[in-house]
């Protein structure tokens, strides 16, 4: 019980680090810590390029798991660069296209716009949805911190009525998640369910708990019985072993989801059962937010990450 306590203790400051931008430039400026961390962060991040992200994802569609592509980014703090980010997931699906890959693209609003210009996001998003619907592919928009979930879910609204491969996310920890996700179920596009991993006020969230666990298979439930499009987001394995049991996973539009570097063992114990997995592959420079975000999801990482430092190597593809 007090390791427990210690790893959200931990988990909760460096969430709180992740987001301190001059600790960021320090070690993005630092020619001693930043090759350290970039050590670490290639377990959970394919590489710094696109072709990084997508040899990787032919790598493990060949070994038989769907998979997920995202050029790390959020937050985007001007009109150039949120432009510059949807042309490159725009190069990235029409990459996927050329090369016959089917993936699903993942995002955040925030980095095409959302944090700039609502309007701004909802028209890149727009175009991207056209793009992936002329190549056959799938968009999944991410659910970031809870100040922006009117407006995702607002802008997710208006678009998914027009094209339906676009999905959303939503993370159980917020007390508003059932409601939100009874009134997607009118919609037809996919749902991601998550924990959630962002540090949230007491009073509008549910602590890492037995009561989260539940409500987790509540919404998964939810879903199922819907006949609803559904990714298990999760690297919990006894979370699994009640999914496994009852039966959810046999079901042609369940899948589970988890990132890549994370539990890789438990991708393939489930795939090797002929369950259907997806693994989600990130590539790009932001990878240090993605990285922090990652130790406080699962704390064991941090011994993963220190080991990664010191060996210089991280590489997951081997043990899928």
């Amino acid at each position: 019980m007090e390791l427990l306590l210690i790893e959200k203790q931990f988990a909760d400051a460096l969430k709180s680090v992740a987001r301190n931008l001059e600790i960021k430039e320090y070690i993005q400026q630092s020619s001693e810590l930043y090759p350290l961390f970039q050590s670490a962060a290639k377990r959970f991040v394919t590489g710094e390029s696109r072709e990084d992200g997508l040899s990787i994802g032919d790598l493990l569609i060949n070994k038989g798991y769907r998979i997920s592509l995202e050029s790390i980014g959020e937050n985007t703090t001007n009109k150039e660069e949120c432009v510059r980010a949807k042309d490159e997931f725009i190069a990235l699906m029409r990459e996927c296209g050329n090369r016959g890959i089917s993936s699903r693209i993942s995002f955040d609003l925030s980095h095409i716009g959302l944090s700039v210009d609502p309007e701004l996001a909802y028209q890149n998003l727009l175009e991207m949805a056209k793009e992936a619907q002329f190549y056959n592919l799938s968009l999944m928009i991410s659910m970031e911190e809870s100040a922006k979930t009117d407006q995702i879910l607002y802008l997710y609204k208006r678009v998914v009525v027009e094209y339906p491969n676009v999905g959303v996310t939503l993370q159980a920890q917020l007390h508003r998640t059932l409601d939100d996700l009874n009134e997607l179920l009118n919609y037809p596009g996919a749902i991601r369910i998550v924990k959630g991993a962002y540090q949230e006020p007491s009073d509008i969230c549910i602590p890492r708990s037995d009561e989260l666990d539940q409500r987790y298979l509540e919404l998964v439930d939810l879903c199922v019985k819907a006949g609803h499009q559904v990714s298990i987001a999760s690297h919990d394995e006894a979370m699994y072993k009640q999914i496994m049991e009852r039966g959810y996973l046999q079901n042609p539009y369940v899948e589970a989801e988890m990132l890549y570097g994370i539990r890789p063992e438990l991708c393939k114990q489930l795939k090797d059962k002929g369950l259907p997995v997806r693994v989600y592959l990130t590539y790009g420079m932001e990878w240090y937010l993605y990285l922090t975000h990652r130790i406080a999801e699962y704390p064991p990482n941090i011994y993963v990450a220190i080991t990664d430092m010191i060996r210089g190597e991280g590489n997951s593809s081997q043990f899928y």
